[in-house]
């Protein structure tokens, strides 16, 4: 095992490191702090590292002060935590003059490793080096720091590109206009809609449609076989991919534990809720699904209302939907939910006291609130009125003097005597530096 350690380590040592496309995300990198990057597969995770480390290297950080381990390379099954020492302990008998400077570790994928944590902690206490660990579980966010790194890390969510990122990766000179003219925004428009089918998961960018299906589907099949399947023991397979189907079906729909084990049952498919229950906790640690509660102060009554659904990406919609086309709203509601998600919200959604649904709360670190609906567009009065309604009675409750609603392409300041409803197009959240820094 040391002398693959060693190959691993001079290869990475002597290769370039590839250009990726700049991500939003970024790195706390304070000391004393482990940054903890979570996600997906697939979404650009370590591309964040590599960036991370050109980054270092362009303020003159020498290579040799980096060491960069992936845990998904076979080569080193099976390795288990009581032998990751010989990972640092290679690296200074091969750089042993390292041992007195600040060195930079990189440990991609290390959930992948049983008891990897006490591992983690031990490298923070007694060796000179800022850590940065990835891993394509929620718990690498929650659970397993809270318990075993007390507070040493802080956590970085890393999701397919936005609409921004992949306007950039379509074109690396792109700026946005603070004020678009009617052309720019009648191209902006075009671009969205083109954003909420085919999705924004890195690799697929400008691949023909069959490719791209084709690699979403996979994407999925190894989430469910290697994040689920393998990680948990699932042994009802059956149950685990119905329940994946009836999700990717209905983005940003309520979902129902209870329903859905009484469809089951119709059908003569045998389960327990129980099970029902892990396999929904289980597809949102793998960062697949964002099941969001009602907005309540009394936890009985988040466990008794049913939750909404989003997905990690809309391109993975298209590519398991059997239907020509999705519903363009739920689809554009699934964008608004992963923006503010991106821009470090809490969000849950709201029932007023007559009834009426908001899609969004969002509430930021410091306990700010916001209030959004999602509609395509305000064409129809119905819709129209039934929208401001709601968010009025909602601004009137919560004692909210503003909020908004995300349209398609639509712009309109609407006064109400409760305050201001602002109508915006969804794309302008990609670059409202007011909603990221609220």
């Amino acid at each position: 095992m040391e002398t693959l350690i060693e190959h691993l380590i001079s290869d990475f040592q002597e290769r370039d490191l590839p250009r990726m496309q700049a991500r939003e995300a970024k790195l706390p990198q304070i000391p004393g702090k482990i940054d903890a990057i979570v996600g997906m597969r697939r979404v650009g995770k370590t591309s964040l590292l590599y960036q991370v480390m050109q980054q270092q290297l362009a303020q003159g950080l020498p290579k040799k002060n980096i060491l960069y381990m992936n845990f998904d390379d076979e080569r080193l099954l099976p390795l288990t935590v009581d032998r990751l020492h010989l990972i640092p302990d290679t690296y200074y008998r091969m750089f042993p003059e390292l041992k007195k400077e600040r060195c930079y570790f990189f440990l991609d994928e290390i959930q992948n490793i049983d008891g990897w944590e006490r591992f983690v902690r031990r490298l923070l206490d007694t060796e000179n080096v800022q850590l940065a660990i990835t891993g394509s579980s929620s718990k690498l966010l929650s659970k397993e720091i809270a318990t075993a790194l007390r507070g040493r890390a802080l956590t970085t969510e890393v999701f397919p590109y936005s609409f921004k990122e992949t306007l950039i990766h379509e074109n690396p000179t792109f700026s946005f206009a603070a004020s678009p003219g009617a052309q720019a925004r009648a191209w902006l428009a075009n671009r969205a809609r083109q954003f909420l089918q085919l999705g924004g998961f890195p690799e697929v960018q400008g691949l023909a449609e069959e490719y791209r299906i084709k690699i979403l589907q996979e994407y999925v099949d190894v989430v469910i076989l290697r994040d689920i399947i393998e990680r948990y023991n699932v042994a009802n397979v059956q149950v685990l991919r119905a329940m994946v189907r009836s999700l990717l079906a209905a983005p940003a729909a309520l979902f129902s534990v209870n329903k859905f084990y009484n469809d089951l049952r119709s059908q003569g498919i045998s389960c327990s809720k129980n099970d029902l229950y892990d396999y929904l906790d289980y597809l949102h640690d793998a960062y697949l699904i964002f099941p969001i509660s009602i907005c309540a102060r009394s936890v009985r009554v988040q466990r008794t209302n049913p939750r909404k659904v989003y997905l990690i990406d809309a391109g993975l919609i298209h590519a398991f939907l059997h239907q020509p086309h999705a519903d363009f709203g739920h689809l554009l509601e699934n964008w608004v939910y992963l923006e503010l998600r991106r821009q470090g919200f809490k969000v849950e959604y709201f029932r007023t006291q007559k009834g009426a649904e908001v899609d969004f709360i969002a509430t930021s670190n410091r306990g700010e609130q916001a209030l959004y609906q999602v509609a395509l567009n305000l064409d129809d009065a119905r819709t129209r009125a039934r929208e401001i309604r709601a968010l009025e009675d909602a601004m009137q409750e919560l004692r909210i003097s503003e909020s908004k609603i995300v349209t398609l392409n639509h712009r309109e300041t609407i006064r109400m005597t409760s305050g201001i409803i602002e109508a915006v197009p969804a794309w302008q959240l990609c670059f409202d530096t007011k909603a990221k820094n609220l």
